[in-house]
């Protein structure tokens, strides 16, 4: 009898256990914040366990790789990437949408400035939110507060440059490979020092910490076929790599076919990548099961422009996961 080819997802389960068996054990630094809403709970701060330097990847052909063993929220990864495409640093579209992944981070910048200055205007983070959604978007608060400054799509679509411009590199790689497809130039970077902390430029610091996913490369192999590597500095292996994964393999997805190229792999590389010490039962419960058939991704045949995708022109089709795994989200504050 043939062996069976092993289902992908195992790469994703390999790591996990390395991770909790063999990883290094790590205390991380927290804001004075961040500790005091701890405290508040009576909670100690979680530490991490990690590895360094790891490499996964999936082959688009053999299915999407939106992970089984424990559902995941696709919804969000969705409507998270299609605001990084439109270059929006606000929350208002994401909590608009009841996507939350990024509320805290906006809320923290405002609870530190009502901290410093204006101690009788602070909120829960909750109630923050709730005003972010109840107004307009063009309100000051909402403009002001719902602004995370510099994330992911700022940098895609609109790096800002020493003299003034806002280069779109997404828009340029995309371009080029219609045009040179086999160029080995096609790199969009996240990773800019005027932004990030102590290195940052006056009025270019804030809350939002240093690039996890640091930069993407295209390249065309076999003629037509489209590959993606990214490069990740930090990843919480638990709840972010599964979000990782599912959004890059969709803007491969995505990517190759306004430029009419068929995708192909996606290869995911890693620096340091941990499970948080309040996840660690979690991931051995994830370890139990067994991964189940990937899902195919059906996009919408006529878009063919990066721009025009809405969230309509996307389903997931026999995407049957384990239930989810619920673990709470360890915001640091700081790197």
């Amino acid at each position: 009898m043939e062996n069976q080819k092993r289902h992908p997802e195992h790469q994703y389960l390999d790591l996990l256990k390395e991770i909790i068996e063999n990883g290094s054990d790590k205390e991380l630094f927290f804001t004075p914040e961040v500790l005091a809403e701890y405290a508040k709970k009576g909670e100690k701060p979680p530490h991490i366990r990690s590895v360094f330097g790891r490499q996964i990847r999936f082959d688009l052909s053999e299915g999407f790789p939106l992970l089984t063993t424990k559902k995941v929220f696709f919804r969000g990864i969705l409507r998270e990437l299609l605001w990084f495409l439109k270059g929006d640093t606000n929350v208002k579209y994401l909590v608009d949408n009841d996507v939350h992944i990024w509320d805290e981070w906006a809320w923290k910048r405002y609870h530190k400035h009502c901290l410093e200055k204006e101690p009788e205007k602070d909120m829960q983070q909750s109630d923050f939110i709730a005003k972010i959604k109840e107004l307009p978007a063009n309100d000051p608060f909402v403009k002001e507060w719902g602004d995370l400054i510099m994330v992911y799509g700022k940098m895609w679509r609109k790096w800002p440059a020493s003299d003034g411009r806002e280069i779109d590199q997404l828009g340029w790689v995309i371009e080029g490979l219609k045009a040179k497809p086999f160029r080995k130039s096609y790199v969009v970077s996240a990773w800019n020092p005027d932004f990030i902390y102590a290195m940052a430029s006056k009025g270019n610091a804030n809350e939002v910490p240093p690039f996890c996913h640091t930069m993407f490369q295209f390249g065309v192999t076999e003629g037509n076929k489209l590959n993606l590597g990214m490069y990740q500095r930090s990843a919480d292996v638990f709840l972010g790599v599964p979000f990782n994964i599912a959004s890059y393999a969709l803007l491969l997805q995505m990517v190759a076919q306004v430029t009419g190229l068929k995708a192909g792999e996606f290869v995911h590389t890693f620096g340091d990548v941990h499970s948080y010490s309040n996840h660690f039962e979690q991931v051995k419960f994830q370890l139990s099961r067994e991964p189940k058939p990937f899902p195919t991704m059906k996009i919408n045949p006529d878009i063919k422009n990066i721009d025009d995708f809405k969230f309509e022109d996307f389903e997931i089709v026999g995407y049957d996961p384990h239930p989810a795994i619920k673990a709470e989200i360890a915001n640091i504050g700081g790197f």
